[in-house]
């Protein structure tokens, strides 16, 4: 169990409402319905209400600076199922990746490959008490794109699993493109928290706002005040 997942979930009710994908950029077909991820009738552009007005202040705020600019959702709400689809898949793009075969892998490989996988992805769990934060609808994995419709360069892409997903992994870089790749994960960040977000301490990103990562960090800031997640999975 991760620290995060000890946070109490005092579920709002708030309901999950759809993304005006008019207003944002995506990325068309989704990246994980077009590796076969069993989304069936429900769509990963959906949001709780409260956070979607809160992306939807963070792009404001993003257009004030850069008129044309607007933020890229890659992924929002993600069922379980789906989860539980994406660590299986990734799984197995690492084991071919290393030479291994994925329908044959011994324990000990399988739970090192886990292991990387899990630095990535959240447990699949159906448990109410640890839900993955996507599952929730609290959690957004978001990049921003240019006037001309091109993603600003991070520096490394969503999903990779290495250092370089490290919100601040260059930041002490004196390479002027790595110097760039830090000054645009810092625009993002500034304009997610300043909308009452939180970024994942691994992945430059994953923000959230009101689940129990959000509650983890929140009161790790203010120790003196703890608050509780009010967002649960959704059923």
């Amino acid at each position: 169990m991760k620290p995060y997942q000890q946070i109490p979930i005092l579920e709002c009710g708030e309901p999950l409402v759809p993304i005006p994908l008019e207003l944002f950029a995506v990325e068309s077909p989704h990246p994980y319905a077009k590796v076969g991820a069993p989304y069936g009738e429900r769509s990963p552009y959906y949001l709780r209400e409260t956070v979607l007005n809160s992306l939807v202040a963070a792009q404001n705020q993003l257009q004030q600076r850069y008129p044309h600019w607007r933020i890229q959702i890659f992924d929002a709400y993600r069922p379980v199922e789906v989860q539980q689809f994406m660590v299986d898949y990734t799984l197995s793009e690492t084991a071919q990746a290393q030479g291994l075969d994925p329908d044959n892998l011994t324990e000990e490989q399988r739970g090192k490959i886990l292991e990387q996988v899990y630095q990535i992805w959240a447990v699949p769990s159906f448990d109410l008490a640890t839900p993955p934060p996507h599952s929730t609808g609290a959690a957004v994995d978001v990049t921003l794109v240019d006037e001309a419709g091109n993603a600003v360069d991070m520096g490394s892409p969503i999903d990779e699993m290495s250092a370089r997903s490290h919100p601040d992994y260059y930041a002490n870089s004196t390479n002027p493109n790595q110097q760039q790749y830090h000054a645009n994960r810092q625009l993002l960040k500034a304009l997610m928290l300043a909308a009452n977000f939180m970024r994942h301490p691994q992945e430059w990103w994953h923000f959230s706002q009101g689940d129990q990562l959000w509650a983890h960090l929140m009161n790790q800031e203010h120790p003196n005040n703890p608050i509780k997640a009010r967002y649960g999975r959704l059923l």
